[in-house]
């Protein structure tokens, strides 16, 4: 027989198990919001646009620069070229005198920006000459490019010019001619680099030298910084592509923001009313559906005195207002429509809910992460609109810059300077590419259904 002992006499200890709750309760937006966090290139996207509107509103407090200031001394330049240039003395006329001895196509002088001045000897049978400049060599077609002065004196031996000159090589010809102005065979072709050049007075001018400066003729010194480079009037593309965007953006976000506020209101006015007020107003927004955009925003430029040339913002957007609000009413009627026979709409009618507060209490907010998605689509739509009418010449015009407008004037140097077009459209495809990725990551997150199926 076993012996008891104190210790069989202790308590027994029971350790309760409580429950834990693996995941807290979450609203609808804050479940919403984690769904968009977790999706990377929806996040990814909406970092894009937040520094989209940083580069708009705060790019031109960093970079302060004109954007209809005109560098002349840098025109059309790529990004990253060369700044520098050599100090010379103010211009002075020349009438061809050198002291040089001319047994062919030759530079008198050396040849800057400034000036580029040739002399040639006589050509045999040659009772004139026409002088030719190029940015290719002439081949055996004898392209010999622009034709800058033609002289019908065989005396006449000396040509300068000062026409557009930057730091690149051209290709002058000097052709023949007879009496009747047909050219003949013997031209003569030189290739020649001409350097950048300013003087002391316009260096000053333009606040890269101060009174104080020791610098004198054959120095040299850095012309104004364009990170971007400019275009072919010698303006700032950093500046115009930040004052692009205010426009763009403008239109991009503001039309879609008026015309989807509409949109909702009418949409929701017939789906709740329902039967014949309904069909009326359905039928009016098919009727507004057919209507022509182009042949509208024509129509609103002649009724608002906008003439060619003009810039048509004003007239493009009151044309998307008007025209672009019946998907977003047709898609909020629909919803409204699902949302008025569900069990708690009939229980607020039964504890005597006002309809006023029906839609906006219980109708609207259900409708809304629909209208996030619709907006996000709508405004690379209006920005795309935007763009196609500036580059057509019906949107925004010249001096005016917007991404359109100017990937409308960068077209135009496309194969000397291809950065005037590539740097707008890059930014048009980017915003409408980051507003789109937004809308697709926006629709997965508050589609109920799609939460259900994880």
């Amino acid at each position: 027989m076993s012996v008891l002992t104190p210790a069989d006499f202790e308590r027994i200890q029971y350790h309760q198990k409580t429950q834990n709750i693996s995941r807290p309760s979450l609203s609808y937006w804050s479940d919403a919001w984690i769904r968009l966090k977790g999706n990377k290139r929806t996040l990814f996207s909406l970092y894009l646009i937040v520094g989209l509107l940083a580069f708009t509103i705060l790019g031109p407090v960093f970079w302060n620069v004109d954007p209809a200031f005109q560098d002349l001394d840098q025109v059309s330049q790529a990004p990253g070229t060369s700044r520098l240039a050599i100090i010379v003395n103010d211009y002075e006329a020349w009438n061809g005198e050198s002291d040089i001895s001319i047994d062919a196509l030759r530079l008198v002088d050396r040849a800057t920006t400034m000036a580029v001045r040739l002399k040639w000897d006589t050509l045999p049978n040659a009772s004139g000459y026409r002088v030719y400049r190029n940015i290719f060599p002439v081949g055996p077609e004898q392209a010999y490019g622009i034709p800058l002065v033609e002289y019908f004196d065989n005396t006449v031996l000396f040509f300068e010019d000062r026409l557009d000159l930057k730091p690149r090589r051209y290709y002058y010809s000097v052709v023949p001619m007879d009496d009747r102005g047909n050219l003949l065979d013997g031209y003569q072709s030189i290739a020649v680099d001409p350097i950048r050049v300013t003087t002391l007075d316009e260096a000053r001018s333009k606040g890269l030298l101060t009174n104080e400066s020791t610098l004198q003729a054959g120095d040299s010194i850095n012309l104004s910084l364009h990170p971007l480079g400019t275009d072919y009037l010698g303006r700032d593309m950093l500046a115009r592509l930040m004052e692009g965007a205010r426009v763009s953006l403008f239109i991009g976000i503001g039309a879609p923001s008026l015309f989807i506020l509409f949109g909702i209101f009418y949409g929701s006015v017939a789906g709740f009313i329902g039967g014949r007020v309904d069909q009326i107003l359905m039928r009016f927004a098919d009727f507004v559906v057919a209507l022509p955009f182009l042949l509208f925003m024509i129509l609103f430029k002649i009724a608002f005195g906008i003439g060619p040339g003009e810039s048509g913002i004003f007239p493009m957007l009151v044309a998307l207002v008007v025209l672009m609000w019946p998907a977003t009413a047709r898609l909020v009627r629909g919803q409204i429509l699902q949302i008025r026979e569900h069990g708690y709409i009939g229980a607020s009618q039964l504890l005597g809910a006002k309809t006023n507060y029906l839609i906006f209490r219980h109708m609207l907010p259900n409708t809304l992460g629909v209208v996030l998605v619709t907006i996000t689509f709508a405004i690379p739509s209006a920005i795309f609109i935007e763009a196609f009418l500036s580059f057509v010449g019906m949107g925004v015009a010249p001096p005016t810059p917007s991404w359109g407008s100017m990937s409308n004037e960068g077209i135009k140097n496309m194969l000397t300077s291809p950065h005037e077009l590539i740097l707008p459209a890059i930014l048009i495809s980017v915003t409408v590419l980051a507003f789109n990725l937004l809308g697709d990551g926006l629709r997965d997150a508050l589609d109920a259904r799609l939460r259900n199926q994880e």
